[in-house]
């Protein structure tokens, strides 16, 4: 372990790994993508690719529904969203497109 770089140990390849490798690592694991593929950002609009059933309102988003102003999580798969009828809503962003 030779050079000015620090060394982390990563547990799921089992190696020494440079820090500043690790941390660009997890820098592209947080960022949140939608299903096409498109960088997603807190405020941004989405699009549902699908027909969703709410699951405790009684009611399906349709395809096409356009939701405005969204939130990211701390998972990257999840974004936090509000609609007319439905509060504390969260998506899967595998079922939206940036609009």
């Amino acid at each position: 372990m030779a050079g000015d770089d620090d060394y982390v140990y990563d547990e799921t390849t089992g190696e020494w790994r440079p820090a500043s490798e690790m941390a660009a690592q997890a820098a592209a694991a947080s960022e949140v993508r939608d299903a096409s593929g498109n960088l997603l950002a807190d405020g941004d609009a989405v699009v549902l690719v699908k027909d969703l059933k709410v699951k405790g309102a009684g009611q399906t988003l349709k395809q096409g529904t356009v939701i405005r102003s969204i939130r990211l999580t701390d998972n990257p798969e999840e974004i936090d969203c509000r609609h007319d009828q439905i509060r504390g809503l969260v998506l899967r962003t595998e079922f939206v497109r940036k609009r």
